[in-house]
């Protein structure tokens, strides 16, 4: 199967998973998002105060990204803000990482969106959406700003 046909099926895919899972609504997330960032007081296109993940949360992420990397011990994660105020038991997260992937076409920064479940307000699981580094990592912020996140602000 062709890459193309493969990233456009995968997209689809997480798309239709993740459909249930928005922690805002698609109504409201400009089609031009990765281009103007939100205001200051948001992170990712989610309103309310925002903070920083905690190194067991940073832990979790990296263990449900790590599998869909070549070398995971070698990967150099960058973290976007998470929500700190939140209402429903899953969120979606998006950020970057800068690894060698099974797909030589995407070593390098590649964007990803997991789907965290939260305990307590803390992320206590992850399950990776998508994945995609060189010209298919616009996929990957495309279906972000679906859900006002953006991995571009990982810092």
């Amino acid at each position: 199967m062709p890459a193309a046909k493969f990233s456009a099926i995968a997209a689809a895919a997480v798309a239709f998973g993740l459909s249930g899972c928005a922690t805002t609504s698609p109504q409201s997330v400009s089609a031009s998002y990765t281009s103007s960032p939100p205001a200051s007081d948001t992170a990712g296109g989610v309103s309310g105060p925002q903070r920083d993940l905690t190194s067991e949360e940073k832990k979790v992420i990296i263990d449900a990204v790590a599998p869909s990397l070549r070398d995971p011990k070698s990967a150099k994660y960058r973290w976007t803000k998470f929500p700190m105020v939140v209402t429903e038991d899953s969120v979606s997260y998006c950020a970057l990482v800068n690894a060698k992937s099974p797909h030589a076409a995407y070593d390098g920064e590649q964007a990803y969106i997991v789907e965290t479940k939260i305990v307590g307000r803390h992320v206590v699981s992850a399950v990776i959406g998508l994945i995609a580094g060189g010209k298919d990592r616009e996929i990957v912020a495309n279906m972000c700003a679906k859900y006002g996140l953006d991995p571009n602000r990982a810092s």
